[in-house]
């Protein structure tokens, strides 16, 4: 049975606390819940048509369901397990979008990924929907923006076509899913972070399903509970890096060096622990110390990525900029580029904040003061909506 009615979520890109790299060769990582969000608008039409539009990347398609029909044979899912996309299954998807072989651009990767989740989900009846998504987070940043785009498409289209609950109430503006369905969403969102990335960690989505803060290591992904949000600068330097590169480059030095570089990611796997430690505390008794800490971790580790290989002269004056106001930064993600994350303690200046945020855009960086450890996937009534998300749902 499917849904009557509009239906609005959101999810959360995602950034790297501590263990960059290091999580490449065994040791811990913190991924963390950041609150830039891609929303995501479906409801359903009655002219048996499926309809996607994606206004970041100016992309509208309209396919009949007639069409559509066609290809559910093949994008049956076995029991109640999602079924993993095979290259056969990319091949169909591509001829009937009329995509080149060896497409990977923004759009292709957006509407295949849509594609194959709404034909194994959906099932025999494929019902008509129009679907919408807007997104505050910028692409091939390292924010897991593929992710947030995976997590909302699943979760709008499980609830939509029934196969979980949908939890939204009459007296609440924002709830999620059961345990279980949050499970199955999450199942169903790494089936189209497949269809993006290949070979995804899962981190980017299990971030983007659960929020908060996931402790990573060795394939196994933890969620930490009862964990505190805390406000941060992201910068965006807009240099682009190839994490394949830095990741090879990296490696490179382990087997080159290995007496000197071990000890360095060690380092970094016991930042990571320790951080954990204090964040944990912080959710039962906060104290400025614990904020000094974090500070102290921060610093340490960019000079420990800076060791490895992994920083860039554009992350340099970051942490240059920011730490002439007395604040600490550090690279997310890969490095070589990329973004920034800073940390605000709670009793820092709002006019601190905006001179280092004025001076890091005359460098040229994109900046946004937000939180980390946001909510996972969400569903919203309208009226929990700010004008600006709902003026990027305006009828095409």
């Amino acid at each position: 049975m499917t849904m009557e009615k509009e239906l609005f979520v959101s999810a959360p890109g995602k950034v790297i606390l501590h263990g960059e790299h290091a999580v490449v060769h065994g040791k811990v990582a913190l991924a963390v819940s950041l609150n830039l969000r891609t929303f995501l608008r479906i409801r359903p039409r009655n002219d048996n048509t499926v309809f996607i539009n994606l206004p970041n990347i100016g992309t509208k398609l309209r396919w009949d369901i007639s069409e559509l029909q066609s290809l559910v044979p093949a994008f049956q899912d076995s029991g109640n397990e999602p079924m993993s996309p095979s290259p056969e299954h990319l091949d169909i998807l591509k001829t009937f979008a009329r995509f080149p072989d060896g497409s990977k651009d923004a759009e292709s990767l957006a509407v295949l990924a849509f594609l194959y989740l709404y034909l194994c989900i959906c099932g025999k009846d494929l019902p008509s929907m129009d679907i919408t998504v807007w997104s505050q987070l910028p692409t091939g940043a390292g924010l897991g923006s593929s992710a947030a785009y995976s997590v909302c498409v699943a979760s709008a289209l499980l609830t939509f076509s029934g196969r979980v609950a949908d939890p939204l109430k009459e007296s609440a503006e924002t709830l999620s899913w059961t345990r279980t369905d949050l499970d199955i969403i999450n199942s169903w969102a790494f089936q189209g972070e497949k269809v993006i990335h290949g070979n995804p960690s899962g981190v980017d989505n299990a971030v983007g399903t659960w929020g908060g803060v996931l402790r990573y290591q060795a394939g196994k992904i933890t969620p930490l509970v009862r964990l505190p949000k805390l406000h941060i600068v992201l910068t965006n330097t807009k240099v682009p890096r190839s994490t394949k590169v830095l990741v090879a480059g990296v490696k490179d030095k382990l087997v080159k060096f290995p007496r000197i570089m071990e000890p360095v990611l060690c380092s970094i796997d016991a930042i990571s622990q320790e951080c954990q430690q204090v964040l944990e505390h912080m959710a039962t008794r906060l104290s400025m110390d614990h904020y000094s800490i974090l500070e102290e971790l921060i610093d340490i580790n960019q000079h420990h990525l800076n060791v490895i290989g992994v920083g860039h002269p554009s992350l340099d004056r970051v942490c240059q900029v920011t730490a002439s106001h007395g604040l600490h930064s550090k690279l997310t993600g890969s490095g070589g580029g990329g973004c920034a994350i800073t940390l605000l303690r709670p009793d820092v200046d709002p006019a601190v904040v905006e001179a280092a945020k004025q001076e890091l855009t005359a460098c040229g960086f994109q900046c946004w003061e937000t939180i980390i450890g946001a909510p996972g996937v969400s569903v919203h009534s309208p009226s929990s909506l700010t004008e600006n998300i709902l003026q990027a749902f305006l009828d095409e």
